[in-house]
């Protein structure tokens, strides 16, 4: 009788135990829905003898999937690291029309503040940095081949909340300014910079491991 009873309260307290570590696991999963807004800011420049105005080079806005990965340090500070699937994304150019479509795909990794522990309701901030390849773009103006950079570096900010539905589960509202920038080139020559900079609205759920 004992015997049986140490090995009930043995096991009860390790199923505890088991249970206590998944509730303090570090690692959290989130899935949003997120609209990518970009500001469409450039350069005045000159290209086929016209003289076009600043901000003439704007980018298509789009919904996008965005998949996060979370990491908690402490009780209040942590990082994500923000993914989505390669984007295809439309350039226009003001008096012209469409020049065409490139590719690129832009993680980023903010550390983060999280405010009220252990509280349902728990707004954050978070700064970092993106990085965005940028490939296959199909541009032109008048048969003129367009390219940009490979590659954008700029640092990027974020404010949001998660509501928690229960252990597991959190409701997510996020918004984020990332600092995306390329050079628009016509062979080696650089006619403006396109400073796309965008926004990004998102909504979601988050899992906590």
């Amino acid at each position: 009788m004992k015997k049986s009873l140490t090995y009930l309260i043995s096991g009860a307290l390790l199923l505890l135990s088991s249970a206590a570590l998944r509730a303090q696991s570090p690692w959290s999963v989130r899935v949003r829905a997120t609209y990518l807004q970009t500001v469409d800011k450039s350069d005045a420049f000159t290209a086929l003898g016209i003289n076009f105005p600043k901000d003439a080079i704007s980018v298509d806005d789009k919904l996008i999937p965005e998949i996060d990965v979370d990491y908690a340090f402490t009780d209040t500070l942590g990082s994500e690291l923000v993914l989505t699937i390669p984007q295809t994304q439309e350039v226009s150019l003001a008096g012209v029309g469409k020049l065409g479509t490139f590719k690129h795909l832009p993680p980023t990794l903010f550390f983060q503040y999280r405010a009220n522990p252990g509280g349902s309701f728990r707004p954050y901030v978070g700064a970092g940095v993106n990085y965005t390849l940028i490939w296959d773009n199909s541009l032109s103006v008048a048969g003129v081949p367009l390219h940009l950079d490979h590659h954008s570096v700029g640092l990027a900010g974020q404010a949001g909340v998660d509501w928690k539905i229960d252990g597991t589960w959190s409701f997510n509202l996020d918004l984020k300014r990332v600092i995306i920038r390329s050079d628009v080139y016509a062979g080696p020559t650089s006619l403006t910079q396109a400073r796309l900079d965008p926004w990004l609205y998102s909504a979601g759920v988050s899992y906590q491991f």
